[in-house]
């Protein structure tokens, strides 16, 4: 784990980040039921027109993930507005697409899955029926930009469960 950035007040939004099979909905989700807080999956709002690019191998561009990423923004700031909590799993491979999201909560924290390409390739290849080919991975990994000192969150290694890494992510937080 790296890159903690302790702040007094527990964080109620985060965003579970990482490439494509780190496990970004997985430990999402167990995050959220950990916490008892709300869990959205951000590959269900990407546009058919990104997903069918995905399914071609063909990796996205900044400009097809613009609107994708404006309306996960959306679904953080309305859960600002409301006060809830949320736990979103999103990618999130750019400083810039964080700080987009960031937009919407400046207190929003980022916890990246991090991985060997060597694991994350096995967990690819073992999950079947899913829409991202094994031949954009490369991508992934080349867009990806480590969260920098200044971004609130933490990098924590994927090679434990999903349960460890959740309560691990919550320890961090003093909120297990």
């Amino acid at each position: 784990m790296g890159n903690f950035i302790k702040q007094a007040i527990a964080p109620t939004r985060w965003v579970v980040m990482g490439v494509s099979g780190c496990g970004k909905s997985e430990i999402g989700s167990a995050l959220a039921a950990r916490l008892g807080i709300a869990y959205a999956e951000g590959d269900d709002y990407h546009p058919s027109t990104n997903v069918e690019k995905m399914k071609a191998g063909i990796a996205l561009t900044d400009a097809d993930r613009s609107d994708w990423l404006l309306t996960l923004q959306q679904q953080i700031r309305t859960a600002v507005e409301a006060g809830a909590s949320l736990v979103l799993s999103c990618s999130s491979l750019k400083r810039r697409y964080r700080d987009l999201l960031r937009a919407a909560d400046p207190a929003l924290v980022f916890i990246h899955l991090d991985g060997a390409r060597e694991l994350i390739a096995a967990r690819m290849r073992a999950r079947p029926n899913h829409y991202m080919p094994m031949s954009l991975l490369e991508s992934q990994f080349a867009a990806l930009e480590a969260l920098a000192p200044d971004e609130r969150g933490l990098r924590i290694d994927i090679t434990r469960t999903p349960d460890q890494i959740s309560g691990d992510i919550a320890q961090c937080f003093g909120l297990a």
